[in-house]
């Protein structure tokens, strides 16, 4: 069998409800991973490219996320209703899809605009620059 030309990495993890870090798979029935199966069986590229329920990507704040490799590319907010768009944009066109791309300062940083703070155990205690 020739290699993967993409993997499309579907986060998967759950957290209970209201958890500040948010879910990307809240109901765990890997719907968006079946789906992009679906949609890439049916624009014939089963064994071209494969859709992968993952375990937590670390982007909860921005999800439900996924990651195409080799391109490297992060999604959030990603809905059943982006995934023809995805493949057909993405995955057969090349062009991602920019209104769902993450921004770079989002990726894998201790911070950004869609993390919560975290709140010192007392106010007015900051012991590290993470607790404040």
């Amino acid at each position: 069998m020739p290699k993967f030309e993409k993997h499309i990495f579907i986060c998967g993890n759950q957290r209970p409800p209201g958890h500040p870090r948010g879910c990307c798979d809240p109901e765990g029935q890997a719907a968006l991973q079946k789906l992009f199966k679906q949609k890439l069986r049916e624009h014939g590229l089963k064994g071209k490219v494969r859709a992968n329920q993952s375990g937590c990507l670390d982007q909860c704040e921005h999800g439900p996320n996924l990651v195409v490799y080799p391109d490297a590319i992060w999604y959030g907010g990603v809905t059943a209703n982006d995934v023809d768009e995805i493949v057909e944009s993405h995955i057969i066109g090349g062009n991602p899809v920019q209104r769902l791309m993450l921004k770079e300062s989002c990726i894998n940083t201790p911070s950004c605009e869609h993390k919560p703070r975290k709140q010192p155990a007392i106010a007015g205690d900051c012991s590290s620059a993470d607790e404040c």
